[in-house]
Formats: structure tokens, C-alpha cells, sequence
């Protein structure tokens, strides 16, 4: 009896220290957004003149609706001296054909078309950059997706935030308005759950890059064996964000996000998105299995256990006054990040809400329970420690 008393306090402990660590986790990613983001008068750090020139290496496979819109907006980008290197792994791609018409639009703009990549491992992006890589002419790179668009001082932004000690800056990921539920799905869990853990991890010292859009130090990278040392991994972000890391560099946040803005999306591709990232996270670290206590309604009932064992309170009642306003604090944040009025409705919120939170016991279980992913056309099977095999089907 005694044992286990003892057990019940441990676990009482436990929930209200969890209580303290993710509501301190809400409150440090609301005050960083409002603070650091969407400044309308950032601080300009170096002179516009004097900003160092970049290269901008952008992956890209296959077309969807809104690519030629998203690259048209780095050939219109507000910047002294870049280069865009546009790089596409098979000739009949129809890629090259939006690259060609939007190198023939703006001739005066510094850029080049790269097809067919290098093989120097298993990750398909990092092959398709390689050549691009190789061929750049400037000191810092920008590594950024197909499906991100820019604003015009997107680029200054991200300079000036790469100063003498920095060797990294990145954006934090989210979405822009578009139409459907999906989208509403994606922004949610982009103004949510995904920022409250990536900015409070920043703001604390733990390392939390996602490679969407990353101005890297080129030279830190050839320290650490250049793009192609991170070819085998599949997360290479994690891995290249680690190794700037361990050369005594700091990292840097844009105050503006990196504005996702696909073409292709529905409910069914973010689940399988959502499902990959899980099983990297889970097999580069092993401490991810714990991820679901992180989540509100997990959290909600072991918090209202412990509080029903302390407190004596009401397990239920907790539940749902705890779920409501971690629902507020959320609706809260994303404002933030949004910047201003949400595209949606308050009842699209709350529906978008309610499904994502219900997903993600599902999502990391499905992650849990099979080791392999499908990206880029290509299956893989991971390895702990973030490398991974290619399956070959014969």
C-alpha cells in the first residue's frame, strides 16, 4: 500500500510538473510571436548596399498550380546581388519547361537551370541540388522548397539576420490562405501545435530547424564534408542544422515566416505528411515516444488525474476547462503568426482544431508501428540515428 501511494504521488508529481513545462511552452511561443514576428520596421542591421550576396538553391520536381506563381516571386526579389540556381532532377520533368519560361521573363535577372543532379546518396533533394551546389559563386546559400513564396524584402530579412556569430537563419514554417478545409487543416497546425513547440524549443537553446527556407554559412558546411555529407539522411535539415551547431555557430529567426503555398494539398496528403515527419523525429530521436503526452487532450486527462488526485478535483470537469483553453490559447498564437484576421470563420477554426488534436494519437501510432517512408517517389526504410535504406521493389 505504501509502494504504492508512493507511485500515485510520483505521478501526481509528474502531471502538474507536466502542466508547468506546456503551459510555459504556450506562453513563451505567444510572446515570441508577438514580439519577433511580423515586425513592419525591422532592424536594419547591415547597410542595403552592403548585404553579402547570396545563392539561392531551389529543388524542384514535378508542377502543381501555384509554382510558377511561388517561383516568379524570388526573380521579383528586393536584393543588391543573388543568384537563383534552379535545379531539376530528370529532363522531362515539366518543371524545366515553368524554369525556361521564367528565365526568358526575366533575363536580367542572375540564374540557371540545373537537370539531372548528382548521386552521392540517398537523399533524393540533396542529389538534385548537388551540381547547383558545386557551381555556386557566393558564401551563403538559401536552401528553399519549391512550395515556398517570398515577399520582396523576404531575402533582406533573412540577411539581416545573419550577423558575425550566426551561421544559420531560418523561417518558421507556415501556410498561406488558400481555399478548402485542407488548408485550413494545414494553417491550423502551422499556427498551433507546430510553432509552440519549434519556437519555445529555440527560445531555450535546443537546436529546432525545419529546412523550408535556410540561409546557411557555405564555408561552415564544407567544414562539415559540404552538401553531400548529408546525403545520408532523409531529415538532412536536422542534420546540417546540427553539424553549423557543433562548430560553435549560432542560429537566427526570420521575423517573417516561410509562407508555404502548394498548389496540391488535401486532408489525406498532410496526414501522410504529418505521419513522415513523425517517423523521422522517432527514429533520430528516440525521445519522441513521449511526443503524445505533449498533446492536449493526452495531457488534459493526465494533468486532470493528477489535479483530481491533489486537488480532488473533478477528472472531467478539468478535462474539458483545461482542453478549452489550451482551444483559446491556440486560437491566440495563430493570430499571431497569421499576423492579422484569419482567412476562415471562428466554427472552421474550432472544426480544424478539434480534427487535428484527434489526429495525432493516430499519427504517431501509425508512425510508431512502420519504419518506412515514401518521398520523392522512392520508399525508405529508416535506421536509427536518422539514416536510411532505399527499397528497391524488383
Amino acid at each position: 500500500m505504501a509502494l504504492m501511494d508512493l507511485a500515485m504521488q510520483g505521478l501526481s508529481v509528474f502531471g502538474l510538473g507536466l502542466f508547468c513545462v506546456l503551459w510555459l511552452m504556450h506562453l513563451i511561443s505567444i510572446i515570441y510571436v508577438r514580439l519577433h514576428l511580423h515586425q513592419r520596421h525591422p532592424e536594419q542591421k547591415q547597410p542595403y548596399c552592403k548585404l553579402p550576396a547570396v545563392s539561392l538553391l531551389k529543388p524542384l520536381k514535378g508542377v502543381d498550380p501555384n509554382l510558377i506563381s511561388n517561383l516568379e516571386t524570388f526573380f521579383t526579389l528586393d536584393y543588391p546581388k543573388y543568384e537563383i540556381l534552379l535545379c531539376v532532377q530528370d529532363n522531362d520533368d515539366p518543371a524545366v519547361d515553368v524554369c525556361k519560361k521564367l528565365l526568358g521573363k526575366y533575363p536580367a535577372v542572375d540564374a540557371r537551370l540545373f537537370i539531372g543532379g548528382k548521386k552521392v546518396g540517398i537523399n533524393p533533394k540533396i542529389n538534385n541540388l548537388m551540381p547547383a551546389y558545386e557551381g555556386a559563386k557566393y558564401g551563403l546559400v538559401w536552401i528553399c522548397d519549391s512550395g515556398i513564396k517570398v515577399k520582396a524584402d523576404t531575402l533582406t530579412d533573412l540577411a539581416n539576420q545573419m550577423t558575425e556569430k550566426v551561421g544559420l537563419v531560418h523561417g518558421l514554417p507556415y501556410v498561406a490562405d488558400r481555399q478548402g478545409f485542407a488548408a485550413t487543416l494545414e494553417q491550423v497546425y502551422f499556427g498551433t501545435s507546430h510553432p509552440r513547440s519549434y519556437l519555445s524549443a529555440n527560445v531555450m537553446g535546443i537546436k529546432c530547424v525545419t529546412g523550408m527556407s535556410c540561409l546557411m554559412r557555405r564555408d561552415v558546411l564544407d567544414q562539415a564534408g559540404g552538401l553531400g555529407a548529408f546525403a545520408q539522411y532523409i531529415a538532412e535539415d536536422y542534420f546540417m542544422a546540427k553539424a553549423i551547431a557543433d562548430r560553435g555557430w549560432r542560429f537566427a529567426m526570420a521575423t517573417q515566416v516561410a509562407m508555404q503555398n502548394s498548389g496540391s494539398y488535401s486532408i489525406g496528403q498532410f496526414q501522410s505528411r504529418m505521419i513522415r515527419w513523425a517517423k523521422l523525429r522517432i527514429n533520430m530521436l528516440p525521445g519522441t515516444v513521449v511526443e503524445p503526452i505533449s498533446e492536449c487532450f493526452v495531457a488534459s486527462l493526465l494533468i486532470g488525474w493528477a489535479a483530481h488526485h491533489v486537488f480532488r478535483c473533478d477528472i472531467m470537469v478539468f478535462f474539458f476547462c483545461h482542453c478549452l483553453a489550451w482551444f483559446i490559447a491556440d486560437y491566440v498564437q495563430l493570430r499571431g503568426v497569421q499576423g492579422g484576421a484569419l482567412s476562415y470563420s471562428k466554427l472552421d477554426y474550432s472544426l480544424a482544431w478539434l480534427i487535428r488534436e484527434s489526429l495525432s494519437l493516430h499519427i504517431f501510432l501509425s508512425a510508431l508501428l512502420d519504419p518506412t517512408v515514401s518521398w520523392r517517389s522512392s520508399r525508405y526504410r529508416l535506421r536509427c540515428g536518422g539514416t536510411a535504406d532505399e527499397i528497391i521493389d524488383v
